[in-house]
């Protein structure tokens, strides 16, 4: 079931002087519906963007709605029910070997997976996961690509475990406290910080194998940038602003990632910020292994993934136009 996050205006004036001004000019703030598939740093954007004010700044009335894997994310982008999503890059790739061509990423913010694997203490070593029930969010999620890289990192292959969908992180974390899996994927301060104080242990900490792979990626159809491209324009600067303020303001993000996460402990949020700041593309710039390691693998399934490249799923139009006007410059010149 879907879980909705209303994105609020901030305004310095009366609400009455406001709808004043707009009935005097025809004045309003262009509406936009994204998605977001995990409740995560990396992408916390809109979130830190709301604090700040940024949707007010660019004239935006967003509104974001929590979708728990990139495959549903994928489905419900393609149905429009929203123009924009921040999202992992399976889903969206897959779907476009499938035909749904429209698709297309227009920035990245992350190129890194930082998942790891936890389970009960007896669990010591990834070969111990041999025959036991491993929870990622769905099939074909970030964390289901990270588990399968971990694993031939280590010699294994997926068919080596039982992978059990629980549809997402925090659902990831209660089956392992459960019992109703031996191990399971987590990342950020929703997840492996939490495992870890209620007596789990790391079997893959994922952050030091940098697999490459499309984890936070800005995502749109190329039918919404035909007709709407000044107002995805908007988000991509709204989402670069508030990606700035996540690297230069740690105490407003934090205060953000506490009030969406519910967690106050300090130490969870200095584990968890240390561990995705690393890995976040300040410029949103696009790596083009990331892309590729999914096509890779999916290659393996779907022999059309050998005939698409990375350049065939991007447009750097926004990208682009903002470093030939020195946004990217400006914005980090500022204190």
């Amino acid at each position: 079931m879907k879980t909705r996050s209303v994105i609020k205006s901030y305004y310095s004036v009366s609400a009455f002087l406001v709808l004043g001004f707009m009935q005097c000019t025809g004045f309003a703030a262009d509406k936009l519906i994204g998605f977001h598939s995990a409740r995560t740093m990396s992408q916390s954007m809109p979130w830190i963007a709301d604090e700040a004010g940024l949707f007010r700044k660019y004239d935006l009335d967003f509104q974001l709605v929590y979708i728990s894997s990139s495959p549903m994310v994928t489905a419900a982008l393609l149905s429009g029910e929203g123009e924009v999503a921040i999202n992992g890059g399976e889903g969206i790739i897959r779907a476009f070997l499938q035909g749904a061509t429209d698709l297309v990423f227009v920035a990245s913010a992350k190129n890194t997976l930082t998942h790891s694997i936890l389970a009960r203490p007896e669990i010591r070593k990834p070969e111990d996961l041999k025959g036991k029930k491993l929870g990622v969010s769905r099939l074909g999620s970030n964390s289901h690509y990270f588990v399968i890289q971990a694993l031939r990192q280590h010699g294994m292959e997926p068919t080596d475990v039982n992978f059990m969908q629980t549809g997402g992180q925090v659902e990831n974390l209660m089956a392992l406290f459960n019992g109703a899996v031996d191990a399971a994927t987590m990342t950020g301060p929703s997840g492996g910080t939490k495992a870890i104080a209620q007596g789990f242990r790391y079997v893959v900490y994922g952050p030091d194998l940098r697999i490459p792979f499309a984890a936070a990626t800005l995502v749109t159809r190329r039918s919404v940038m035909r007709a709407r491209g000044p107002v995805i324009e908007k988000f991509v600067r709204v989402m670069a602003e508030a990606v700035k303020i996540m690297f230069t303001d740690k105490e407003l993000t934090y205060k953000v990632l506490a009030k969406q996460l519910r967690i106050s402990d300090r130490k969870v949020l200095d584990a968890a910020y240390d561990e995705e700041i690393k890995v976040m593309e300040p410029r949103l710039e696009f790596k083009t292994e990331a892309f590729q390691a999914i096509l890779d693998e999916t290659g393996k399934v779907d022999p059309r993934a050998k005939k698409i490249k990375p350049q065939d799923l991007i447009d750097r139009r926004y990208l682009d136009g903002l470093e030939k006007n020195a946004f990217f410059d400006k914005l980090w010149a500022k204190k």
